[in-house]
């Protein structure tokens, strides 16, 4: 029996707000809840105030001028305008919602928003709704579905991309039939918390129960794709069933890559990191005692935040061939930012390093016990965890004559990640796979592979968006990646051709900054640490085509500053 509906009055000093301001407001005579108020066209809209992903207060997050609300931590956006022990912080991508309806519009959020009418009477505001919804602040993002049509899309593959594509669909009005092929036996998981937090369990990581897919009328099947045979559209398995289907997702993801050199395929406790089995292999050769020596070879973003993970309780040590981890992506400056945070928690780096061999234990020949640097260094370990990059896993179509994959072994695709170009208009490649067109800053349509949660998702988004025909143009969108490393990293943009410069606001020792990567006088990524929202303003404005230039910044303009413009202005051609 649902609550009965009744009038809350929202405490606050003044209902006077300008377009796009908000506030966060209690509500009388209920303990705990809040209530975000925000003015968009003249127009006063109450929504729940905690983004749905992790919980990022809205009030901080930023407004644009065509109803979008995008919260500080991960860009999700909001419309608007009617209705073990886990170390686990507060991880960020850029989810953002319609403030129209309070629907989701982008990743990595998956819930929307709860959106109260509300009237203003004797210089105050009430909502109407009943308390079980105001304390929720959220909706359920449940979709009943009965199969009505003949057709048929399959899914391969288990993590974001998957999830993405699947929402599209259901919410896009598919009918048809989903069937999701994966070799994990569970279905798609938060793939980010297993390097950050190193969660055992696939129930606390699972992005939709099995309730979900019950009602979505999503057959979801532990199988391994052996290959495709794209004239006949079908998909083969190696347990020897075939699948048909009339659109095909490929979101195969990555395989962790692997050293050739001596020692490290042959002796135990040496692993990779991408799926719960992983993490529960780890965990258990750490055993209850922990303590344990822990090598980690790879001084990238998954090496750095399982680092941050296990020092916790053990001695971890990092190898890099950088000159200072993370500086591929975010150069030394800021990379040694994080080495440092790291350092601080017990974290030993040997840098500008080469691996030769890993070695057998003393005690047992057949476990690990140490790894041999090209310099001479021995470095003792009792587990080593290789996280050396991962490689685009298309093993099953290496050999298929109907398509053409990349030196990398990715597919390229179109801006709609189709294989429409390769003759196969019915197939689409998102995630890791995928190598399109990037038209963010800077890239001037360059084919990019990016290996980010958020990009996999939303490709899994528009791809539902485009077979449905709810989207006629490219989903327009800037890469979001998010990182815990001591502190928290937010990123947005990419750097497909490079960059030349660097222009610091804030103050890197304090690690309080924001980092804008320039390519000439063009702003391509930003990186923050603590200056929320200024990489979720810095995304919407790349997005609408009014990032400020180096220049700019140089002479002094605050992102946040910067007038929002309502036509989104990102090419998608």
């Amino acid at each position: 029996m649902a609550e009965q509906q009744q009038q809350y009055r929202l405490k606050l000093d003044s209902v006077d707000l300008k377009n796009f301001e908000k506030v966060e407001a209690e509500v009388e005579g209920v303990e705990g809840a809040k209530v975000l108020l925000l003015k968009v066209g003249d127009q006063l809209h109450a929504m729940g105030s905690k983004c749905t992903h992790y919980g990022a207060p809205l009030v901080k997050g930023v407004v644009t001028p065509d109803g979008r609300l995008t919260c500080p931590w991960h860009g999700g956006i909001y419309t608007w305008t009617c209705g073990g022990i886990y170390y686990v912080a507060d991880f960020n991508s850029l989810a953002c919602f319609a403030v129209s309806t309070g629907d989701v519009e982008d990743s990595p959020a998956l819930d929307p928003l709860m959106k109260y009418p509300l009237t203003q009477r004797d210089g105050s505001i009430y909502i109407t709704t009943d308390e079980a919804s105001l304390k929720a602040g959220r909706r359920s993002g449940d979709v009943k579905c009965e199969v009505q049509s003949d057709e048929k899309v399959v899914i391969v593959g288990g993590g974001s991309g998957t999830m993405g594509a699947l929402e599209g669909l259901r919410k896009g009005g598919f009918k048809g039939s989903i069937t999701v092929i994966s070799r994990e036996p569970y279905p798609p998981i938060d793939r980010t918390k297993l390097s950050k937090a190193m969660i055992p369990d696939a129930t606390k990581v699972i992005l939709r129960g099995e309730d979900w897919f019950k009602n979505a009328s999503v057959d979801h099947y532990t199988d391994q794709v052996a290959g495709v045979d794209f004239s006949a559209k079908t998909v083969q398995a190696i347990s020897g069933k075939t699948y048909p289907y009339t659109k095909l997702i490929l979101a195969t993801g990555g395989t962790p890559k692997r050293l050739p050199l001596p020692g490290f395929k042959d002796l135990n406790n040496v692993f990779t990191l991408r799926t719960i089995p992983d993490v529960q292999a780890i965990l258990g050769a750490i055993g209850e005692t922990k303590n344990k020596k822990i090598v980690v070879v790879g001084s990238s973003f998954i090496g750095m935040e399982v680092s941050n993970c296990l020092s916790k309780d053990n001695q971890v040590t990092v190898v890099g061939r950088s000159k200072e981890p993370l500086a591929q992506v975010l150069g030394e400056r800021v990379g040694s930012v994080f080495r440092g945070q790291l350092e601080k928690s017990g974290v030993k780096f040997h840098l500008s390093a080469g691996v030769e061999k890993a070695l057998p234990s003393s005690d047992d020949s057949k476990n690990v016990g140490a790894v041999h640097l090209q310099d001479g260094t021995d470095l003792p370990a009792d587990i080593v965890l290789l996280a050396v990059g991962v490689a685009p896993a298309t093993e099953y179509l290496k050999d298929n004559p109907a398509i053409t994959l990349e030196k990398d072994g990715s597919l390229k695709t179109d801006s709609f990640f189709s294989l429409a170009d390769q003759g196969q208009p019915d197939v689409y490649a998102i995630g890791d796979i995928a190598t399109y067109p990037y038209q963010g800053p800077g890239g001037n349509g360059i084919y990019t592979r990016i290996e980010h949660w958020n990009v996999a998702q939303n490709g899994g988004r528009a791809v539902g968006a485009h077979i449905t025909g709810a989207r006629k143009e490219p989903k327009p969108f800037i890469p979001i990646f998010w990182s815990a490393m001591g502190k928290q990293l937010r990123y947005c943009g990419n750097a497909p051709n490079g960059y030349d410069d660097l222009v610091i606001k804030g103050n890197l020792d304090e690690t309080t900054f924001s980092a804008f990567y320039t390519k000439d006088d063009t702003v391509v990524a930003v990186a923050t640490v603590q200056m929320d929202p200024v990489m979720t303003k810095s995304a919407e404005l790349m997005r609408r085509g009014n990032m400020p230039s180096k220049k700019d910044l140089q002479n002094g303009v605050d992102v946040l500053d910067v007038q929002l413009p309502a036509e989104v202005k990102i090419p998608v051609r």
